[in-house]
C-alpha cells in the first residue's frame, strides 16, 4: 500500500466517531412510552368514557378500536424496522391491516345512510377527528425521530406507515374518552383521522426522511 493511500485511510479514520447501534426494542419502547403518555393526557383532559373501566362497551367499540390498534402496531413495527434496512426485508403487514381497517368506513357510511340513523355525517362529528389527529402527534414525533436516526430506503412508504400508525394509535387513545360508540361515528370520524395522518405522512413528512 503506497503512502498516499495510507494517508487517505488515516484521514478518514481520524474523522470517524463511534455511533450507538440502532436497537429496535429501544425504538418500540420509545413509541410505547409516547402512546402511554398520550393516553394519560387524553384521559386526564377528557375523562374516560362511561363503561370503560367496567367493560360495559359495545361490540362496535371493541371491533373498531381493536382493528385500529392492530393497524397502529403493525405500522409501528414496520417503521421501527425500516430505520435499519436489510436485504430481503418486506413490510406487507401494514398493508393487510389497512385492508382490514378499510371495511370500517364502508360500514360506517352504510349505517349513517340507513333508515333511522341521522346526524352522523354532521360536522360536529369532526371534533373527534381533530382530537384523534392531536392525539397522534406525540407518537408521530417519536417515530419521526427514530427514522431520522436510521436510514430508510423508502421514505414515502416509511412516511405513509408513520402517519397511519400514529393516526391509528391517536384514534384509539381518543376512543377511550369518546362517548359515541356507534359504527357510523367510529367508522367515519375515527377512521378519518387515520386517513388524514397517513396522507400527511406520505406527502409531507416523507420529504424530511431522505438521507
Amino acid at each position: 500500500m503506497d503512502d498516499a493511500t495510507q494517508a487517505l485511510i488515516a484521514g478518514i479514520a481520524a474523522d470517524a466517531t463511534p455511533v450507538r447501534p440502532i436497537n429496535r426494542m429501544r425504538g418500540l419502547a420509545m413509541v410505547g412510552l409516547a402512546f402511554l403518555l398520550t393516553e394519560i393526557v387524553v384521559l386526564f383532559a377528557l375523562g374516560a368514557r362511561q363503561g370503560l373501566m367496567s367493560g360495559q362497551v359495545s361490540v362496535f367499540f371493541v371491533v373498531v378500536n381493536g382493528l385500529l390498534l392492530i393497524l397502529g402496531l403493525s405500522c409501528i413495527a414496520a417503521v421501527v424496522t425500516m430505520a435499519s434496512p436489510q436485504v430481503g426485508a418486506n413490510h406487507d403487514g401494514p398493508k393487510w391491516a389497512m385492508a382490514m381497517a378499510g371495511v370500517l368506513p364502508l360500514a360506517g357510511l352504510l349505517a349513517a345512510t340507513g333508515a333511522g340513523v341521522n346526524g352522523h355525517l354532521h360536522v360536529q362529528g369532526a371534533h373527534c377527528m381533530y382530537l384523534g389527529l392531536a392525539a397522534s402527534l406525540l407518537v408521530g414525533a417519536a417515530l419521526f425521530v427514530w427514522l431520522r436516526r436510521g436510514a430508510p430506503v423508502s421514505p414515502r412508504l416509511a412516511g405513509l406507515y408513520l402517519g397511519a400508525g400514529a393516526g391509528a394509535l391517536g384514534s384509539v387513545a381518543n376512543g377511550m374518552a369518546c362517548s359515541d360508540e356507534s359504527i357510523a361515528h367510529l367508522g367515519i370520524w375515527h377512521v378519518a383521522s387515520v386517513v388524514i395522518a397517513a396522507l400527511i405522512g406520505r406527502y409531507g413528512v416523507s420529504r424530511w426522511l431522505r438521507w
